[in-house]
């Protein structure tokens, strides 16, 4: 009887240690948040490329936060405070914006629809929101890795349709402004990738490879471009690459034309303009990093084709 009373007791000790910990790793991390937030610190999409893209690709993005602000990662903390390491940023009003120097930039990235975003975690729930726009930056430094100067398109789409007059629909109207614009400064400019995000759920937008897990890709091509052919041929190789190294990841090429609907998407523009979907609403940002990665591999060897 003493003992088995001794081992509820003891058992019931256990689940009270449990509590208390994960009660203080809770209460630790709204402290970290807090003294970020009194102190200026931000964080925000650009600059946190740099910790999606860091060596250790087996830690998830939400493990990767907690160990730059839990409190007992002094080291850690300490770096984020009081440096700005690759945009690690201390008080924002201090920090000069660094331009990049765009020597022949070949490749130009832009979103159509800027706001379309992703399943937050809870730290970027707190600090940032997961768009599309984030898979831009992370195209580019893979782009740059490669020796290919890229440029990402930073304007507001919003500021264009409101300085025109124009609703939502006209948002292929605001980001063709853009193209025009990227091209008249940068004439090297060759290769144009609009990133979108679709809206289906989290069971249709997601793929398992080799135990990994990847937001789907979805290519999109304007059948009301008189030249379309030129645009689909091209996407055809992506597309074709991508189903070679990873099996599933993309849901093909969907046409599009017709009342109701864009149908050119500016593909006009050029023979190398594309429109690929990532992910949908339901996707997490490790999902939609895998995939990013595996688009841009995939597209680097296709371009490397064109550039011979």
């Amino acid at each position: 009887m003493q003992k088995r009373f001794y081992s509820k007791r003891q058992s019931k000790t256990k689940r009270v240690k449990k509590w208390f910990f994960l009660l203080v790793f809770i209460v630790s991390l709204y402290i970290s948040y807090q003294y970020l937030d009194i102190n200026g610190k931000k964080i925000d999409q650009k600059e946190f490329v740099e910790i999606l893209l860091s060596p250790n690709e087996e830690t998830s993005f939400i493990k990767k936060i907690i160990q730059m602000v839990f409190p007992t990662k002094k080291e850690a903390i300490k770096t984020l405070l009081k440096t700005n390491y690759q945009g690690l940023v201390t008080n924002e009003k201090d920090v000069k914006k660094v331009q990049k120097n765009l020597d022949q930039p070949s490749i130009y990235i832009y979103n159509t629809h800027q706001t379309e975003e992703y399943t937050p975690s809870s730290f970027v729930e707190y600090s940032i929101n997961p768009t599309v726009q984030m898979n831009n930056y992370i195209l580019e430094e893979v782009f740059e890795k490669a020796n290919f100067t890229t440029l990402v398109e930073e304007k507001s789409i919003k500021k264009v349709l409101n300085e025109n007059g124009w609703n939502y629909a006209g948002s292929y109207q605001a980001s063709r402004v853009f193209l025009e614009e990227a091209k008249a400064s940068y004439p090297s400019l060759k290769y144009f990738i609009d990133v979108h995000r679709d809206s289906l759920g989290k069971d249709r937008t997601t793929v398992n490879i080799n135990d990994k897990s990847y937001a789907s890709i979805l290519f999109l091509v304007g059948l009301e471009n008189p030249n379309y052919n030129q645009n689909l041929e091209f996407i055809e190789k992506i597309n074709e690459k991508i189903n070679e190294k990873y099996p599933n990841l993309s849901k093909g090429i969907y046409k599009k034309a017709g009342e109701g609907v864009n149908g050119v998407y500016n593909q006009d523009f050029s023979p190398f303009t594309i429109l690929v979907e990532m992910g949908g609403p339901g996707n997490t940002i490790d999902e939609v990093l895998n995939t990013s990665l595996a688009f841009a591999e995939c597209f680097i060897e296709v371009i490397r084709e064109y550039e011979l």
